[in-house]
C-alpha cells in the first residue's frame, strides 16, 4: 500500500475538523435562538405540525454533518459533498411539495386595454352607410323610370279643391285644428310633445345602450311617433271633402302627395 503524503493527510484532518466546527456551531446556537424567538401556540400562524417537521428536518441534518465529519478514513471530498447536502424532510405520503403562499384567481398578465362594447365610425358604420345610400339610390332610379309621377295642373286662384289638405307632414296639425282651438292644436300640445322629447334625456339617466335597460326612453318616444302617426293616417284617408270624416272603402281616397 502507497503511504498517504503527509501535507495531504493534513489538509483533510484539517478539512474535518473545519466541518465538524461549522455543523456543531449552527446547532448550538440554533436551539436556544429558537426558543427564545419562537412565537407562542396563540400568536403563531404556522401549524404545529410543520413546526416539528421543521425541527426534526434541521436535527437530523446536524446529525448527518456531525457524523460525517467526524468519522476517519473519508477523504477531503466525501466530507464537502456530505456536509453541503442540504436537508430533505418528506411529508404525509412521501410528498415533498410545500405551499408557499394562495393567489386570487386572476390573469398573471395585466391588461392595459380594457375591452368595450364600442366599435369605430370609421370603417363600421360609415361603410354600412355608403352601401345604404347607393341600394337607397339605385330603388330611387329603378322605381323613377318604370312609375310616371306627372305634375298637377296651374292652381286656379277661383277654384279651390275641396278638400285642401296639407302636406302629409302637417297632417296631424290639420287633424288638430278640426278638435280644438288653433292656439292648444298649434302651440299647447306641439310644444308639450317637444319639451318631453326634450326632458327624457334628464328623466332617464340609465346609462346603458341595450334596449331592455331602456324601457322608459323607449316607450316615451313609440308613444310620440305613434301618436303623430295616427293624425297622419286619419288626415289622409279619412277625410274627404270639407274635411269631414268619409270611409276610404267607401267615398274612395282624397289623398295627394
Amino acid at each position: 500500500m502507497t503511504e498517504i503524503p503527509e501535507h495531504l493527510r493534513k489538509r483533510a484532518e484539517a478539512a474535518r475538523e473545519k466541518a465538524a466546527e461549522q455543523a456543531a456551531a449552527p446547532a448550538e446556537a440554533a436551539a436556544p435562538a429558537a426558543e427564545a424567538t419562537a412565537p407562542s401556540g396563540e400568536a403563531s400562524r404556522i401549524p404545529a405540525h410543520l413546526l416539528e417537521r421543521s425541527k426534526s428536518a434541521k436535527t437530523k441534518g446536524a446529525a448527518t454533518e456531525t457524523a460525517v465529519a467526524t468519522s476517519g478514513g473519508g477523504g477531503v471530498a466525501t466530507a464537502v459533498a456530505t456536509a453541503a447536502a442540504p436537508p430533505t424532510a418528506t411529508g404525509p405520503g412521501g410528498h415533498t411539495q410545500r405551499l408557499l403562499t394562495v393567489v386570487k384567481a386572476g390573469s398573471i398578465q395585466d391588461l392595459k386595454s380594457v375591452p368595450v362594447d364600442k366599435v369605430h365610425t370609421w370603417p363600421h358604420l360609415l361603410a354600412v352607410e355608403f352601401v345604404a345610400s347607393l341600394l337607397m339610390f339605385a330603388f330611387v332610379m329603378i322605381f323613377s323610370i318604370f312609375m310616371n309621377a306627372p305634375l298637377l295642373a296651374l292652381a286656379n286662384i277661383n277654384a279651390t279643391p275641396n278638400p285642401s289638405k296639407a302636406p302629409w307632414y302637417f297632417l296631424g296639425l290639420q287633424e288638430l285644428l278640426t278638435m280644438f282651438h288653433p292656439m292648444v292644436a298649434g302651440v299647447t300640445i306641439p310644444g308639450m310633445g317637444i319639451f318631453l322629447l326634450i326632458l327624457a334625456p334628464y328623466i332617464d339617466r340609465n346609462p346603458s345602450n341595450k334596449p331592455e335597460d331602456r324601457k322608459f326612453a323607449i316607450s316615451l318616444f313609440t308613444v310620440q311617433l305613434m301618436f303623430w302617426a295616427v293624425l297622419v293616417i286619419i288626415g289622409s284617408f279619412f277625410r274627404g271633402p270639407g274635411f269631414n270624416f268619409v270611409a276610404p272603402w267607401t267615398a274612395g281616397l282624397f289623398f295627394e302627395l
